[in-house]
């Protein structure tokens, strides 16, 4: 029986591909989350503030200066043509501005959550390291990257204040919880009163300092589990974002609740929710509501995914939140759904919503990181299912890997592409583009070096034509052995795989 630590969690999801905790898009975020406007093309991840939304890869598991898993994040720029290796910027704690020195298990970059903490019109950049800070007796902090009209620097970088004790940054998530307009941000931040079941909500606008306007700390959990796996959205489409958190003990998962935003905050009690991994936010029916698709635990026991074929619940909101009433259950069974259901293919590792077609209906982007390609085994794949006004269903659902016509490189076993999945507009065309990650791709004599794949959305769906790719190599990041690049997207729901 394995004992699930937040420490443990992270360092293995780093070294070992074993299973991390999630996490899930800000609410400010077009992709995985509407949070309180529906429709994921009308608002903006766009750091350098011309118009085109960008993507955040991470390389948690790379050693910078010599020091194991360090980590560095690499900003891939939007623009007409796309994204491509000239318009990057790569960051880690070895860049002029940015706190604190690289070290072994500081995992730079284990969450990136895009939101514009400032209310500048820019988007900036929260990073999620696992650093220890013994000046302050706590490990964890989060480093704030500033959106510039050039782009992300170190220049101006903070970290977020930080307590004199205990868990800091952990379960990192953005959004609107008293629908004021500006981003808060739901994290640990330290044990306050002593309690270890509390996390805070901290109330933007931030300060340049990286200070918040106010705290409020709120119990979430007991002692008897860990909390994992949030997300945010409107559920009830009263234009203040609302907030799901997940729990677990030991390999058990242990449920979920909906904590509603208020003009006054988030609110300090909660409603029960099934258990669930890897959450994601859409709107999948248009109604002005979003719904939240997760991956199911199987058996409640979360050791049992490395064998698990697979499969995506959806809670559908309502004008009370989210229940279990409306709900809809899709696997690679499904009528229309690509493949078949097979033991491991851990259909839903990763997911990410957006509306790729431009039909005002979130679509559904589905990792499929352990598929098999005839007799190359774990090569991976990515399954988009289609919104409408019924919802997600399996009717029009594609499937793409890198053996699909039109794709860049070739399917190798163990690549696990669709081990992150992100769907974001990166061409300005009011339909949203697939990020995916390869963490496991080889390149030329580096090992796990990784890569990124970008396809374009369009009228029909996702599509091959023109799409690219792109490595550690092509942008000038370190160039080091199981750098795992595209291991966790900025926004996206998780980072790890789950292997046993």
């Amino acid at each position: 029986m394995r004992i699930r630590t937040m420490l443990s969690m992270a360092v293995c999801a780093a070294t070992a591909l074993t299973g991390g905790t999630a996490v899930a898009a800000p609410g400010n975020a077009p992709a995985d989350t509407a949070g309180s406007t529906a429709g994921t093309t009308t608002v903006r991840e766009d750091f350098n503030g011309d118009g085109y939304q960008d993507v955040v890869v991470g390389a948690t598991a790379a050693a910078v200066n010599g020091q194991p898993y360090a980590g560095y994040v690499t900003i891939a720029y939007g623009s007409a043509g796309g994204l491509g290796p000239a318009r990057t910027t790569t960051i880690d704690q070895t860049t002029p501005g940015v706190p604190g020195d690289p070290a072994e298990g500081s995992l730079f970059g284990f969450r990136l959550v895009p939101a514009d903490l400032d209310h500048d019109g820019l988007t900036d950049l929260a990073v999620y390291t696992n650093e220890s800070l013994p000046e302050l007796n706590n490990w964890g902090s989060v480093v704030v990257l500033w959106g510039r009209a050039g782009g992300l620097t170190g220049e101006g970088a903070v970290r977020i204040p930080g307590p004199e004790s205990g868990d800091m940054g952990n379960n990192l998530i953005a959004g609107d919880f008293n629908g004021d307009g500006d981003t808060d941000l739901m994290m640990a931040h330290g044990w306050g009163d002593g309690s270890l079941e509390q996390r805070s909500v901290l109330y933007g606008p931030f300060k340049r300092s990286g200070e918040p306007a106010r705290e409020q700390r709120v119990t979430m959990f007991s002692s008897d589990n860990f909390m994992s796996n949030p997300a945010v959205g409107d559920f009830n489409g009263d234009g203040i974002d609302d907030l799901c958190t997940f729990y677990s003990w030991e390999e058990h998962s242990e449920g979920g609740q909906v904590w509603l935003g208020t003009p006054d905050g988030l609110s300090t009690t909660s409603t029960s929710l099934p258990s669930g991994a890897s959450p994601t936010v859409g709107d999948f029916d248009g109604d002005g509501k979003d719904d939240l698709a997760v991956r199911v635990v199987p058996n409640g026991i979360y050791e049992d995914f490395p064998t698990d074929p697979g499969t995506v619940k959806i809670y559908y909101g309502t004008a009370s939140g989210l229940g279990t009433k409306r709900t809809a259950t899709l696997t690679q069974d499904t009528a229309g759904v690509p493949g078949v259901s097979e033991t491991g293919d851990q259909f839903g590792a990763r997911l990410s919503a957006g509306d790729v077609t431009g039909d005002g209906y979130d679509d559904l982007a589905v990792g499929v990181p352990f598929e098999a390609l005839g007799s190359v085994k774990g090569a991976g794949a990515v399954v988009l299912l289609k919104g409408g006004s019924g919802g997600l269903t399996g009717t029009g659902a594609k499937s793409f890997h890198q053996d699909t016509t039109g794709m860049p490189g070739a399917a190798e076993s163990g690549d696990h592409f669709g081990g992150s999945v992100r769907l974001l507009d990166i061409d300005g065309d009011g339909k949203a583009d697939l990020t995916a990650g390869a963490p496991d791709e080889n390149l030329e004599a580096i090992a796990d070096g990784g890569a990124v794949w970008s396809l374009r959305g369009g009228s029909a769906g996702l599509t091959t034509a023109g799409a690219s790719a792109f490595n550690p190599l092509d942008v000038g990041a370190p160039v080091v052995t199981k750098a795992r690049f595209g291991l966790n997207l900025g926004g996206e729901n998780g980072h790890g795989l789950y292997t046993g």
